[in-house]
This record gives structure tokens, sequence and C-alpha cells, in this order.
């Protein structure tokens, strides 16, 4: 089996497609997979670490504000589509996957015009425009939420959940352990705080407000920055880390363990990025989400009020979070039947084994 993945620019389309590429190697541990991102970006470094090869293609999005800079963005998606039609020359694929993000839009471009089966696999509520530009000619695309046919051809949707880190759904580690293992004290509640790879500037200047508080009330805090606001929040930090000591604060850029923090914590406060919606979900950890104003169609805010509605997770809009952030972690930490509801809700909504679904629908169009 020949399979091609392509996308990425964030951890929330890097993850997934990761996810897919291990449950193809489960069950088909001589597959041949090759990914195909977009030079510059996060893949670049985290497809190779995971052990697979990946081709670069020179393709940038579109400045939808400087709208003269776009000669160039138009010459390198010119060359990016002469590039991928000789990947799939070379490479010769049974399938092509994409999950979102730049180089997916030349990658699956190239593969529909020479025939060759695409499969789409779009992790928020409010599809993306690659992935609706190229759903028409799609042999399948698996969504993570209900009411999809409003983007993409009914019949070519699968409701497969968003795959995840197989490593958070299957860390078994207690609790109290995990939090022993974190550094903190195990009899303590955790709060954890995190802001993606490159950190959330309002959840950062948020927490800088309510770290005192949650503190003083006897809870022990995690706080990722992100490597753009490290420095900052380490010097704001400095007192509090002496005063404290590491088994009740933690000031990191990046947080390596996920799997223990997701069974460490009491409570998460995050953006709302796909993926991290989906882990919530499937480890049923109650949460406070912020989400980012700054993506395209607003959709992190829609994936928030997906849960919101339902009970399962609080949400704050970003422009309220330095005035809310402190009261609602305060409310939560104080209320155990609350989390305990919250974390039932989550669970309730969550999509189990979305790799494997997502092969299993694979298998199927190759064996057609």
């Amino acid at each position: 089996m020949k399979v091609l993945i392509s996308g990425g620019g964030t951890g929330g389309h890097i993850f997934p497609a990761l996810s897919i590429a291990n449950a193809i190697k489960r069950r088909h541990a001589d597959a041949d997979i090759l990914f195909v991102g977009a030079l510059g970006r996060m893949e670049m470094e985290r497809v190779p670490a995971a052990g697979y090869e990946i081709i670069g293609l020179p393709v940038a999005g579109f400045d939808r504000k400087r709208l003269w800079r776009n000669f160039s963005v138009l010459l390198k998606l010119w060359r990016s589509m002469r590039l991928a039609r000789k990947v799939l020359r070379n490479f010769r694929p049974d399938i092509c996957v994409g999950v979102g993000g730049y180089a997916s839009g030349p990658m699956l471009k190239a593969a529909q015009k020479k025939g060759i089966p695409t499969l789409l696999q779009e992790q928020n509520s409010y599809a993306g425009v690659t992935n609706k530009l190229l759903a028409k000619k799609a042999k399948a695309i698996c969504v993570a939420y209900e009411g999809m046919e409003r983007f993409f051809p009914a019949e070519s949707i699968t409701i497969t959940g968003n795959p995840v880190r197989h490593e958070i759904v299957s860390c078994t580690t207690e609790p109290a352990e995990a939090r022993r293992q974190l550094g903190f004290d195990p009899d303590r509640q955790l709060v954890a705080v995190v802001g993606g790879s490159l950190g959330a500037r309002t959840i950062n200047d948020a927490m800088k407000l309510a770290l005192s508080d949650i503190l003083e009330a006897g809870a022990s805090v995690l706080w990722q920055t992100g490597k753009l606001y490290d420095k900052e929040c380490q010097a704001f930090a400095a007192d509090l880390l002496k005063k404290w000591g590491p088994e009740r604060l933690q000031v990191v850029p990046f947080i390596a363990r996920m799997d223990l923090v997701y069974r460490a914590a009491s409570l998460l406060v995050s953006r709302a990025g796909a993926s991290t919606i989906s882990e919530i979900q499937l480890t049923g950890l109650p949460s406070v989400l912020v989400p980012s104003p700054n993506v395209a169609e607003d959709h992190q805010r829609k994936n928030a009020q997906a849960l919101a509605s339902k009970g399962a997770a609080v949400m704050i809009l970003d422009k309220d979070c330095a005035t809310e952030l402190s009261g609602e972690v305060m409310r939560l930490l104080n209320d155990g039947d609350l989390r305990s509801r919250i974390s039932a809700a989550a669970l309730a909504m969550a999509l189990p084994d979305a790799d494997e679904h997502i092969v299993d629908r694979m298998e199927q169009i190759i064996n057609h």
C-alpha cells in the first residue's frame, strides 16, 4: 500500500496526520508512506522526528490584508503544482490523504487531476477553505462534527472523529502519580494552562492577573507559555516561583508529556483548536476554552461553542478573558460536582478510534 499524506502548518493538522500514518503502519507494516508539507513550516521538523519521509512544497497562504503581496504567493503556488505533479509521477500513490493546511491544496488538486483517489480529513466544525475547494472530487471526507453537509457533498461524508495522539488516550497513570511524575505536589489540584506551541497572548496576560489567586487558593499551576512569550512570563513569575517552588508552580515554553498532563490536571485552560477539543472529549478533562479570534472563519469559537452548548466545557471569549478567567477557574476548582458533570458531558461527545475508522475508509476506496 502506497499512501501520500499532505497538509500541515500547525500541530492541529500535523498530529492527526501522524496518527493516521501510525494507524496504517499498525495494520500494514510494509506500507509505504510519504508526507508532503510546506517548506519552513512545523511539519518539516515534526514528521521526520516521528520517523517518516517528507517533501516540502514552496507554497504559502494568501495575504488577505495586503493583496499586493500575493504575486509571489501565486508564483509559489505555480511552482508547488509543478513539484506536486513530479512527486505523483515518482511515488505513484494508491491514495492521497489531505489533512488541511497550505500544502494539501496543490498536492491533492494534482492527484485529482491525475485520477488518483483522494480522502479529506476535516478537523473543525467549520470547514477550511482548502478542503471546501477539494471536496467535490474527493472520494471520502472524514469529519468530527454533525451537520457538515453545509460544506461538503453529503454522500462523501463519514463521521469518524479526529485522530489524536495515541499516547494521550492510552495513558492510564493514576492522577496523583501523574502529578508526582510532573514534579507537582500529588495531593493538590492542578490547573494546566496551555496556549499552543507558539503561545496565546490573551491567555498569558489573563494568567498574570489570575496566578496569585489560584495559588493562594491552594491549587498548583502548570503554565505553558509558548516559546514566543517564555522570557516575558518567566520574568513576571520569578517572585512567585521563589515563593511557591516547582511543586506548586511551573512556567514552561512547551510541554512534552501532554499524556501525563491530561491525567494529572483537575482543569485545563486552553485555546479551542480541533485536536485539543478531541483530546478533551476523549479524556473527559474539564476545561475553560478561550477560542482564538485570529483564525479563519472564527472556527475556534464554533469548536468551543459545540462543547459549551452541551455543558461539556466553559467558554470565555477572547475579549473577556482578562476579566473572567480567574473567577471561572476558581468556580470550577471549588465545585467538584460541576467538574464531574462537565467531564461526563465531554466524554459523551467523544468519538474514539478515529484513526482506525479513517484507515477503514481508505481501504474501502483502494479495494473498490
